[in-house]
């Protein structure tokens, strides 16, 4: 069945799954970002993993697919790119900021990236969406802004740099439209080909600093998870939904990852939290809604 004839629960379904497994990379990344792991080394522990998994099911990738441009291009922004700036940035500020500047800036910056680049200005309907999330993602800020912890600024920096380079990633996989399980596994085999090499020579290690634990946990977990499971789930939803649809549902994970907390890490539950949440789902419902031909 291709993307094109599935029914459109699909794309939904498919754009909560990449919710609920990016929240939980917020969590798992800054805990790996509070230990001795460097951002290179949870980059090496995802790209390996996710090797080991798929090597298995590539045999019928066809030779073609490693002379493409297109499909390099989407491994050095979705594997290599964001995965470096994202895992750094984790070293520099707290799980908070993760889900604000990450997944939370995605509904704005793929739509600018559409209106701008290729024109498709977006529905009306989709700016009022557009505005509740931003009340939300506001609510959910607005204690750190007062906090004025100023040393997570370099974080804040790569992480709103790796914010963008997933906003255009997003926007060219609806453009160039491969299939979701080949560019899942191009992107994960095309990234750990060219970085794993330079990791294992000449990039700083951490991994004899921590537990078996967290290694085990970071590799299965990121390996898994973000780099199959969320990156299929997520193609699957652009195929259906389109970018700018996808993006708003994707605005969900900054208040999920903000309410996972209180019991996690033990963060408070706050009146902002709440009203961030019910501002949020609701802006993303109905950013995300199909609209009605006129």
């Amino acid at each position: 069945m291709t993307a094109s004839s599935r029914p459109a629960w699909t794309g939904y379904a498919a754009a909560l799954g990449v919710v609920l497994i990016w929240t939980g990379f917020i969590l798992i990344s800054r805990w790996g970002g509070k230990s001795a792991l460097t951002g290179y080394d949870v980059l090496a522990l995802r790209l390996g993993t996710a090797t080991v998994l798929l090597l298995p099911f590539c045999r019928d990738l066809p030779l073609s697919v490693w002379r493409d441009r297109r499909l390099w291009t989407l491994a050095g922004l979705g594997g290599l790119l964001y995965g470096v700036l994202v895992y750094t940035a984790f070293k520099f500020a707290p799980a908070a900021h993760g889900g604000i500047l990450l997944p939370g800036m995605q509904p704005f910056l793929v739509t600018a990236l559409l209106w701008g680049w290729l024109g498709e200005r977006p529905p009306r309907s989709r700016l009022v969406g557009l505005s509740a999330i931003a009340v939300g993602v506001l609510c959910v800020a607005w204690p750190l802004l007062q906090a004025g912890d100023w040393r997570t600024l370099p974080g804040d920096a790569l992480m709103l740099a790796a914010s963008l380079t997933w906003a255009v990633y997003s926007v060219l996989v609806r453009r160039w439209a491969f299939s979701p399980w080949t560019l899942t596994r191009f992107v994960a085999l095309g990234s750990a080909l060219v970085y794993l090499p330079v990791y294992a020579l000449w990039l700083p290690k951490g991994l004899t600093e921590v537990s078996t634990t967290q290694l085990v946990v970071q590799g299965l977990y990121q390996g898994i998870g973000p780099t199959i499971i969320a990156m299929w789930l997520f193609l699957l939803a652009v195929s259906q939904l389109g970018p700018a649809r996808t993006g708003a549902l994707i605005g969900l994970v900054p208040v999920l990852a903000g309410l996972a907390a209180v019991p996690l890490l033990g963060e408070p539950l706050t009146a902002s939290l709440l009203v961030g949440l019910c501002a949020v789902s609701a802006g993303a419902w109905y950013a995300a809604r199909p609209v009605k031909a006129a």
